[in-house]
């Protein structure tokens, strides 16, 4: 491929021009813009987005999308007036839940490098004067709000328009008024886009189609999971209050406003203002039924995004806008409809490449808001390979087949259209659909009481009632402290109990849901050494935890390799993002050389893994089996065939609690009755099941990392404590140039294990941590030590920062002091786990 490849993007909307921008900015210069209306008023959802930019978010990479938005649309200008308003944002409490929400809002702000603060009722109304300075309908009132002075409002179809002249004059070449009927492609390969007026050759096609994306990856076989929903906006008729306060017909000078608690938003259209609604229930969007609006009689009333106003649906939330805002009372509504955009799933974007169609991409369900960061990222993808901004959040491929299902999509996108203000806890467990994958034990441990949280559509116990009455014998040292409202919820004291239970006794893991890849054939080793940092070319039976890398230096994964035989290998991976990873490399290594191939399957739902782990492990191991399970027998990191009451299990000798076991693998139709012999050998040796609250207090008093918390691709092994999984004078592998050149460079951050000095207060995560009185840093993971008997956090700092220093994390507005520890703080001999 030359250095500027032909590229074809779809969709000429606020992402598809930054895309366009973002790429000729940085030398690419034979790029095609393909948009189905005019480009005048292409009718997506750009057309008539009300353009808030709102940047706060508990996701560290949509905060850096939404400010590189503000920072670049400030920028855009014509006539000494940029394409961004910043006119800050104001987010309102009016309940003592919100209030705090708004603290924890500001702590995720303060971590990610956004300025704001929380102001009392009397400075809403300062900043905001059209507020109801007294009580509500309900007798409620403004209690505070968290005031984001960088906020603001983008002008996305100006910015369209100016980004349209500014790449054309780069060499752009845009093609308005023209569907698009197919993807060529040949070899796997995209070749071209079909239109009406002829194929538009390519080497690169990106989809930025909106809510139309779904219907494109049909084109190419490939599910996007987004579903299409209305979203009511109006505009009121001029307010007295705010003639002549505008220069602007669509001007503004007060904040942009969100009412969460009555799940509206507000801003200014000169003397008129604009509100949309998300208190009406889902309307999902049938794509078949949409308007037909020809070009020439495209306009901003008549877009095919922009469907009839139903004013039962708003009737009860224009009552709460002028309880809100008395002024309201004496205005009517002069415009509204109900305008389609995006969901998804996770209320992320969808950002990547097709894994079965080389050289199409996609970014789609993207928000005005997020739009030229995501350009960004899309660009540095293209161009470079991978985004300098962590996108494992956003990755197409990020979801398990059953959630690209219709059913799956459409449920879920509309419940998260119903919660998208609504104060939720970062363990939330959404309600439905639950049950949709259940391990072989499943059966056993609702007959324990388990209490689930659901990950990646998998049903995990994190604790189990059946142990409440272990709560009356825990030693008093064992007891974990009260903790507040907040971080009390989905969590339980009966955690402690078996956190004890498994470093005095034995515990009973299920381990299921870690995804496991089957990596066979002639290239297995070749491949797993060149994506790895480990050293792959042992003998059969060894197993290397080890990383993959992107390009540059950064952890895209960390994973589990364990050699099953000459040309077979088992991998412990983190999503679907890795399988796809693999078996897109392997696809590509097998036609590179047919003497090469190597094939990368997912057993994950075929198999079924417990975690047997504890000092008594071995007791209750030798009453099943009656294979050499010493250390002699089978060495730590090591794995071999064995024979547990008959059933045939894959025996790994490792642990991620930090004790003396085995992780047991067997096929799915054994899983029941392995579970059952475990247990029942188990129980002179007071065995326990045990859930994820324990093994999360253990894995971090081990100090092992979380891959997507802990450390990202943002992150290199070095200073997330990881070096050791590069093997020593390992060359070649994905990212060992860049790790040379950044290994040489001081490192200006490490990953630091935190312990609370009041051995009481906890924290969840994403909480910024100061040092010095400045914010420095932010939390990653955050848990209870029951062993070590304090609250323990770990958190990304200045490389400066030494252990025994003294920091502070900020936990709703409060300052909690912690110190700076040695790692590990369980067992740093390895003296239980080798034992």
């Amino acid at each position: 491929m030359s250095a500027s490849p032909r590229v074809v993007i779809i969709g000429a909307g606020i992402v598809g021009t930054n895309l366009a921008d973002e790429l000729s900015t940085r030398g690419w210069t034979n790029i095609t813009v393909v948009e189905q209306g005019p480009l005048e008023l292409a009718g997506g959802s750009t057309s008539h987005a009300p353009g808030l930019v709102f940047q706060t978010n508990p996701s560290k990479t949509m905060t850096e999308f939404a400010s590189y938005t503000v920072d670049k649309l400030l920028s855009l200008t014509a006539d000494g007036v940029s394409c961004f308003n910043q006119v800050g944002g104001l987010e309102l409490a009016t309940t003592e839940a919100r209030l705090e929400d708004l603290k924890r809002k500001l702590g995720y702000a303060t971590s990610w490098g956004i300025e704001g603060r929380i102001i009392d009722a009397d400075e809403c109304e300062k900043y905001y004067p059209l507020l109801n300075p007294g009580a509500l309908a309900d007798g409620r009132r403004v209690l505070g709000g968290l005031l984001v002075p960088s906020d603001g409002l983008a002008s996305a179809a100006r910015a369209v328009q100016l980004l349209i002249s500014k790449t054309r004059a780069a060499g752009v070449t845009y093609q308005g008024s023209t569907a698009v009927t197919g993807i060529e492609q040949a070899g796997g390969k995209v070749t071209g886009v079909q239109t009406a007026d002829g194929v538009i050759p390519a080497d690169i096609v990106v989809s930025c189609a909106g809510f139309w994306g779904r219907e494109l990856g049909k084109m190419v076989g490939l599910k996007v999971p987004l579903l299409p929903l209305a979203h009511q906006y109006v505009k009121t008729t001029p307010l007295d209050s705010l003639r002549g306060v505008n220069e602007l017909p669509n001007g503004a000078s007060k904040p942009i406003l969100r009412y969460q608690d009555r799940d509206l938003y507000f801003r200014e259209h000169g003397d008129r203002i604009g509100i949309g609604s998300y208190a009406h229930k889902p309307m999902p969007v049938d794509m078949n039924a949409l308007p037909k609006v020809g070009a020439e009689d495209m306009s901003d009333h008549n877009m095919p995004s922009r469907l009839d106003f139903t004013l039962e649906d708003f009737a009860p939330s224009w009552e709460d806008c002028q309880d809100l805002l008395p002024a309201l009372h004496g205005t009517r509504i002069e415009d509204g409809f109900n305008g389609i955009f995006s969901f998804t799933p996770d209320g992320g974007p969808l950002m990547g490449e097709s894994p079965d169609l080389d050289g199409f991409f996609v970014a789609e369900a993207v928000w005005v808001t997020h739009s030229a960061g995501v350009a960004k990222a899309m660009a540095e993808l293209l161009i470079e390979s991978q985004s300098r901004t962590d996108l494992h959040g956003c990755e197409l491929t990020r979801f398990e087949e059953v959630q690209t299902s219709d059913a799956y999509v459409s449920e879920t996108s509309q419940q998260n259209f119903v919660e998208i203000y609504d104060v939720l806890h970062p363990l939330q467990p959404r309600e439905s659909p639950r049950d949709l994958r259940v391990s072989p034990f499943n059966v056993r441990q609702k007959e324990l009481g388990a209490f689930f949280l659901e990950s990646a559509g998998w049903e995990r116990p994190h604790w189990f009632e059946a142990n409440r009455s272990l709560l009356s014998e825990l030693p008093v040292e064992w007891q974990a402290p009260e903790r507040d409202e907040w971080s009390a919820m989905f969590s339980s004291p009966i955690s402690a109990a078996e956190a004890w239970k498994t470093r005095t006794a034995v515990g009973l893991y299920d381990m299921t849901p870690l995804k496991r890849l089957s990596v066979v054939g002639p290239g297995a080793e070749a491949l797993l050494q060149r994506l790895s940092t480990g050293n792959i070319a042992k003998k059969p039976g060894a197993v290397t935890y080890c990383l993959l890398l992107a390009d540059d230096g950064g952890i895209r994964s960390d994973v589990t390799v364990a050699r099953l035989a000459e040309e077979e290998f088992q991998l412990g991976v983190n999503s679907n993002v890795d399988f796809d990873y693999l078996r897109v490399e392997a696809r590509q290594q097998s036609l590179a050389d047919s003497s090469q191939w190597v094939h990368v399957s997912d057993i994950t739902g075929s198999t079924c893994c417990i975690g047997l782990w504890g000092p008594l492990a071995r007791e209750v191991m030798g009453k099943v089996s009656t294979d050499d399970l010493t250390n002699d027998g089978l060495k730590y990191f090591r794995t071999k065939e064995i024979s547990v009451g008959g059933i045939p299990v894959t025996a790994m000798r490792l642990s991620y609690v930090g004790e003396l076991g085995w992780e047991l693998y067997t096929t799915a139709e054994y899983g029941l009755k392995l579970w059952d012999l475990l247990f029942e050998a188990g129980r002179e040796h007071g065995i326990i099941a045990a859930g994820r609250g324990a093994f999360n207090s253990m894995r971090l008093e081990k100090g092992y990392r979380l891959w997507g918390t802990d450390m990202t691709s943002q992150h290199q092994p070095y200073e997330s404590g990881l070096g050791f999984s590069v093997a020593k004078d390992k060359t070649g592998f994905v990212g060992a140039e860049a790790l040379v050149a950044r290994k040489e460079q001081p490192a200006a951050r490490a990953l630091r294990c935190l312990t609370v000095d009041d051995g009481t207060s906890l924290v969840l995560g994403k909480e910024p941590v100061f040092v010095g009185g400045s914010a420095a840093g932010y939390v990653t993971s955050a848990a209870y030590g029951y062993t070590v008997r304090k609250p323990i956090a770990y958190a990304w700092l200045p490389a400066s920062v030494s252990v025994g220093d003294p920091v502070e994390i900020e936990y709703f507005g409060r300052r909690v002091a912690a110190t700076v520890t040695a790692e590990p703080l369980f067992d740093p001999g390895m003296e239980r786990l080798r034992g």
